[in-house]
């Protein structure tokens, strides 16, 4: 994870060189980059890699076991939790494909900004047999347009960048090359607002959602 200070935007760029995986190291790195904006900055922007936003949780961790896989998905929760209710302004700059956490950590964003080009953004649990957790699902359907809920989560659609802002997955589309400064501009923007409302009408209009996924949680 890479942190830069843009003025009042602090960009979180993460970049593993391969499928920017969910694992224990980025979790714990997005962690100390947001305990850091918190004192530097007033908004957020999370950067992924060029064509990966990332590809979900690592499946190497997930194939180890059953308590080696509850241990990573509860601690990306525990981080998706944790962006969902962040105080500042958080921007996902989705730089390409974001499949399942990937997914789950755009819905997790306030404004999602996507590279237009061939990606592929969704929930694929159904197609590999996996049920949603209480997080994915609370997120789901708090972020996602109703018309496209049971596609994106029970049918395990993947859409390309102009469906996702359609479906919920994004906000707005641009060019690659545009992706950052974007990002950038709109987190300060956002960084222009009194804190204390931003965080606070955040935190009320999202707080059945925080309340459900952290009774599962616990």
């Amino acid at each position: 994870m890479n942190y830069e200070q843009h003025g009042d935007v602090a960009v979180l760029h993460f970049d593993d060189g391969k499928a920017n995986v969910v694992g224990h190291d980025l979790i714990a790195a997005m962690h100390q980059g947001l305990d850091r904006a918190a004192k530097d900055a007033q908004a957020v922007v999370i950067l992924g890699r060029p064509g990966r936003f990332s590809a979900g949780f690592d499946l190497d961790e997930l194939k180890k076991g059953q308590q080696e896989s509850l241990a990573l998905v509860t601690a990306g929760a525990h981080m998706l939790l944790r962006m969902f209710s962040y105080p500042q302004p958080l921007i996902g700059a989705c730089t390409g494909h974001a499949i399942a956490a990937g997914a789950f950590m755009l819905l997790s964003c306030d404004t999602r900004i996507g590279t237009a080009g061939d990606f592929k953004l969704g929930l694929n649990e159904t197609a590999i047999g996996m049920v949603l957790p209480v997080f994915g699902l609370e997120l789901a359907a708090a972020r996602l347009s109703r018309r496209h809920l049971t596609a994106a989560t029970i049918q395990a659609r993947l859409f390309n960048p102009e469906e996702a802002m359609d479906a919920g997955f994004l906000d707005e589309v641009v060019a690659g090359e545009n992706l950052q400064q974007r990002s950038i501009e709109v987190a300060t923007q956002l960084a222009q607002y009194p804190s204390e409302a931003y965080a606070g009408n955040k935190l009320a209009i999202r707080e059945s959602s925080i309340e459900r996924i952290r009774q599962s949680l616990e």
